[in-house]
């Protein structure tokens, strides 16, 4: 990238956030501290009024703004791709959002750039199945985020799986993750008194009675994670080893069953995962046959065993 390009796509990157450090325009730009404090001089010295916060980083002075920048075909077609995942990954309010952004980016761009993405639009496609079989209201994500940052109190009616009974709850939302192909509201249950996971999708009416919280006594989302990894004693750690070529096979899957890392050896590459039921995990592994090792625990490998038996039993009263 010039100088020109640099400096410009700099002066967005001031635009996009109240302060940014000149260590995130080093980091993205991937040049020194001493070249950033050049760029910036350089804008001020155009006449662009940056402000700047010792310890903090560099601002614009309120009022100012770029005006309408021209999309790239990378960069237009990078959002294409985009809402080609939220189409399949978020729900109604976010993909209408989106789509409306979308829409804007097309309004800005030359007709030959538009004539790309239109021809681009059928040659990309992101397939997913459904994850649950309740056809619960689907439009709750942007109501969530505007309550995670409003610090409101949010009222739902959550329906559990596992005894599928339904109950309402006020809850402090921290924020939302997307992990088992679905996303999660972490929240503060009222009800419970405690942090608890919940299934956007299993969340049958949302609303917020008005009621706001402190999030200064509440864990970060980035915190409640940490904790939950550490220190979640319903969670097993079950450790395996794939043979390299099944490993292939199984980078998809295996975010599905609670994959945490991996290793790789000589001839092996062992996986960790944090699950909270053994025997589905180990009816997972028993379709990859003899390409896959229990490293860890015992009981796991004793699982296996009681399976295969329970197999075997079932295909010999077939044959006699």
């Amino acid at each position: 990238m010039n100088r020109i390009d640099r400096l410009t796509a700099i002066l967005v990157q001031l635009q996009s956030k109240r302060v940014v450090k000149a260590e995130e325009i080093a980091d993205r730009f991937e040049i020194s501290l001493r070249t950033v404090y050049r760029d910036v001089k350089a804008l001020m010295e155009a006449g662009v009024p940056i402000g700047s916060e010792a310890g903090k980083g560099y601002f614009i002075v309120d009022g100012y703004h770029l005006p309408p920048v021209m999309f790239t075909q990378d960069e237009a077609s990078a959002m294409l791709l985009a809402g080609k995942l939220v189409e399949k990954m978020t729900d109604k309010s976010i993909r209408q959002a989106f789509e409306s952004s979308l829409l804007k980016i097309k309004a800005v761009m030359n007709e030959s750039d538009k004539d790309l993405l239109e021809d681009l639009h059928s040659h990309i496609e992101v397939r997913r199945m459904p994850m649950d079989e309740h056809q619960f209201p689907n439009d709750f994500l942007s109501g969530i985020q505007r309550a995670v940052v409003a610090k409101d109190v949010v009222r739902i009616e959550y329906f559990s799986s596992y005894n599928e009974q339904s109950t309402q709850r006020d809850v402090e939302p921290i924020g939302l993750v997307f992990y088992s192909a679905a996303w999660h509201l972490i929240a503060w249950c009222r009800l419970r008194n405690g942090y608890r996971d919940f299934r956007a999708d299993r969340i049958k009416n949302l609303s917020t009675p008005g009621i706001k919280f402190d999030g200064r006594n509440l864990l970060s989302l980035q915190e409640y994670l940490a904790s939950m990894m550490q220190g979640n004693q319903e969670l097993q750690k079950i450790v395996v080893s794939f043979d390299q070529p099944t490993a292939r096979y199984v980078q998809h899957t295996k975010y599905f069953y609670g994959f945490v890392s991996e290793e790789t050896l000589d001839t092996k590459v062992r996986m960790t995962f944090l699950i909270g039921y053994v025997k589905p995990f180990c009816k997972w592994l028993l379709s990859y046959g003899a390409a896959v090792d229990i490293d860890y625990p015992e009981t796991a490998k004793e699982i296996m065993l009681d399976l295969v038996e329970e197999l075997t039993n079932h295909y010999a009263r077939e044959t006699v």
